[in-house]
């Protein structure tokens, strides 16, 4: 009898083990169903933010814009990119020369049979190929990422790491990859107090000047130098409004930042803005 019990005893445990077993199993199932795809904010070809489904955890990334780059090699996913625009940036080197790593041209200008060929999960690019963007996402999904002047640059790259560690479960990892930028930004903007500048580019032989409104936006508002070079209302976003050097002379700054254009896009047989100033 007491044989007979034990048994039945074990048969009940062992039932219901095995069915707490399949419960959990069912369980993580769904829960991994759940996570094969995640909701981000991404721009569209036309520019505009909306939701958007991507692959989570993608295993293939193809780039076509470096500042993603530079944000997924930093979240420490650089041995998921299997193909890669060109880049002259020094430290970013390693995606241009492994031979494992696909070349699909540059960031104004794809190679879509190479980005096909390379079979991504998932393509990043930047405004210069949203016009490419239809293209590129007959081959995978898209995530196109910009900045934004309205909320500054400092804040346009935390959200953009944000957007790009939440594919990955990795949106912990955002503050800790912040906070020396943070803390750099601070020690700037205690320097730059009541302290003028003029901004700028040179190209073609020119010299430009920029607002508080473009890709040099970080000077004059988050670190608060007073940026004398142009009026607030002007628009100067694109590449400037080119300026003479009597001009600088009469504004009299006390800093000026220039952005070497020309090498920045290997434009052929240019003056270098080092010998331009």
């Amino acid at each position: 009898m007491m044989k007979k019990m034990l048994a039945l005893v074990s048969a009940m445990a062992l039932s219901f083990g095995l069915a707490t077993c399949a419960g959990a199993a069912q369980e993580d199932t769904t829960e991994a169903a759940a996570l094969e795809t995640v909701t981000i904010q991404s721009l569209n070809a036309a520019g505009e933010e909306e939701d958007m489904e991507v692959p989570y955890d993608p295993q293939r990334i193809a780039i076509l814009d470096m500042a993603c780059l530079d944000i997924l090699d930093s979240l420490g996913l650089g041995d998921r990119v299997v193909g890669s625009a060109s880049t002259s940036l020094e430290y970013l080197q390693d995606y241009v020369t492994d031979e494992n790593i696909v070349n699909l041209g540059t960031i104004k200008e794809a190679d879509m049979e190479a980005v096909m060929a390379c079979e991504p999960d998932v393509i990043f690019i930047g405004g210069r190929l949203s016009s490419s963007y239809d293209a590129l996402s007959e081959i995978a999904p898209v995530v196109y990422l910009s900045t934004d002047t309205e909320i500054g640059l400092v804040e346009s790259v935390r959200k953009n790491a944000s957007t790009i560690a939440s594919m990955f479960g990795l949106e912990s990892e955002v503050d800790g990859l912040m906070a020396d930028f943070d803390a750099r930004i601070a020690a700037l903007a205690e320097f730059a107090e009541g302290k003028t500048a003029i901004v700028g580019m040179c190209t073609s032989g020119s010299f430009n000047v920029l607002g508080n409104d473009g890709r040099c936006s970080l000077i004059g508002n988050e670190i608060g130098f007073e940026n004398i070079g142009v009026d607030s209302e002007i628009d100067t976003a694109t590449h400037g409004n080119e300026a003479s050097f009597e001009f600088i002379v009469d504004k009299n700054p006390d800093y000026i930042f220039v952005m070497d254009r020309d090498a920045a896009i290997g434009t052929d047989g240019a003056q270098l803005a080092q010998d331009i100033m």
